[in-house]
């Protein structure tokens, strides 16, 4: 199975993710950790990568669609794959159709995770997490026990700099002005399963492996 998860932030789509790798048994491949795997091992694609990430500036398409390639090459993707941020635009999704022409694959399905924007800023907004162990909470989801006190090692609980609302607001209009034209490419193949991640966890699974099946 080799699928393409999209999703804004906020969406749930890194929890749907890990649901969906354990359950296909199928590898999961975010462009992040790739970035991370060839910079690590110094490989020629990761250093050209972090010239520009260490500059501040965007990986251009043709690095990115480079690293994309190389890892769908390799053993572990042979029998399937989930890939989570990228393609982000019509033309990566061109080029991802045309790397995987090139392995004689192609996409079994692409998961688009559809959450009304003002659920996504209250989902945001409300997020609280604990600076000292991690744990995340949620003010009306997911509230701890005692007010802006992390339950787990009692330390506070802070909102992050880039979940004010305003930021959250940017993230997902670029993310809708990106990846909509994406979602009408995808479309138009007949490969997209829309879900509504506006229900709970289970719920949105749920509908996942049914529309998969």
């Amino acid at each position: 199975m080799r699928l393409v998860i999209l999703g804004p932030p906020g969406a749930g789509k890194g929890t749907q993710a890990d649901f969906i790798v354990k359950k296909y048994n199928i590898v999961h491949i975010s462009t992040g950790d790739i970035f991370r795997e060839n910079i690590k091992n110094h490989t020629k694609l990761g250093e050209k990568a972090k010239s520009y990430m260490d500059k501040g500036l965007l990986v251009p398409d043709e690095l990115v669609i480079d690293l994309v390639e190389d890892r769908l090459a390799k053993d572990d993707c042979k029998d399937g794959f989930l890939l989570d941020g990228f393609p982000r635009t019509v033309a990566q999704g061109v080029s991802l159709d045309a790397i995987l022409d090139r392995q004689d694959k192609s996409l079994t399905k692409v998961i688009n995770i559809d959450v009304k924007p003002e659920i996504l800023i209250e989902r945001a907004v409300g997020r609280r997490v604990c600076k000292s162990c991690g744990s995340t909470f949620h003010i009306k989801y997911n509230p701890p026990k005692e007010d802006g006190i992390c339950d787990n090692c009692h330390e506070k609980l802070i909102q992050r700099d880039d979940d004010t609302e305003n930021t959250v607001k940017t993230r997902i209009k670029v993310y809708f002005e990106q990846t909509a034209p994406l979602i009408d490419y995808y479309k138009a193949q007949d490969l997209l399963l829309n879900i509504n991640g506006e229900s709970d966890i289970k719920k949105v699974f749920d509908d996942i492996v049914q529309g998969l099946s």
